[in-house]
């Protein structure tokens, strides 16, 4: 169906009013306080709603999303909502989510190496480089690309847990545990990745 911004604005105020209808008090609730337990850093891809894909509402997990849920030490964006969300709202868990079949995934695998994307990729082409036997196990295709999706996953997870944020939060005391999921397009269904880190 091909809709217009118009139409946006017209579906989002059947959904507040629905919202309203079902539980009046939830926009006074969520208006009240921030208070998320979860902190989500994943694919910008459209097709992965955070909060939706997890079952929760509005208010309840802090989202960060960009290309290929790359985790840049030098990306302040970021590194802000990470702050934010370990030192401000006391996060328990951070959650990184990759998703099969990412476009970005792909096109480091495909190295084109000829657009600002591109340098936004590095850390996953020099991954796909590293891991060429492991790549070259899972076969061709899409079980390659596949493959590759859940590496990233693993090394951005290991990138948040070197953060000076996530370190000092550590040494603080503050319990924040690290995940590394994956979600199926194909399914609907995450996977635990079992490259969870807990506080030192």
């Amino acid at each position: 169906m091909d809709r217009t911004a118009s139409d946006l604005l017209k579906l989002n105020r059947r959904w507040a009013q629905g919202r309203s209808r079902t539980d009046p008090d939830f926009f006074p609730r969520l208006a009240a306080q921030q208070a998320p337990q979860f902190m989500w850093i994943g694919c910008s891809d459209s097709r992965v709603p955070a909060n939706e894909i997890v079952g929760l509402d509005p208010g309840e997990m802090f989202v960060h999303r960009n290309v290929a849920n790359v985790v840049h030490s030098g990306d302040l964006n970021l590194l802000s909502v990470l702050e934010f969300a370990v030192h401000e709202l006391k996060v328990r868990d951070i959650i990184v989510c990759g998703h099969y079949g990412c476009g970005g995934v792909r096109r480091a695998l495909e190295d084109q190496g000829d657009a600002l994307v591109d340098h936004w990729l590095a850390p996953v082409v020099e991954l796909r480089r590293r891991e060429v036997k492991r790549l070259g196990e899972a076969g061709g295709g899409d079980a390659r690309i596949d493959r590759l999706c859940e590496l990233n996953v693993a090394l951005q997870v290991e990138r948040v847990a070197a953060t000076p944020i996530l370190r000092a939060a550590w040494d603080r005391g503050h319990k924040v545990r690290l995940h590394g999921w994956i979600y199926g397009l194909k399914d609907g269904l995450i996977r635990d990745l079992k490259v969870s880190r807990l506080a030192r």
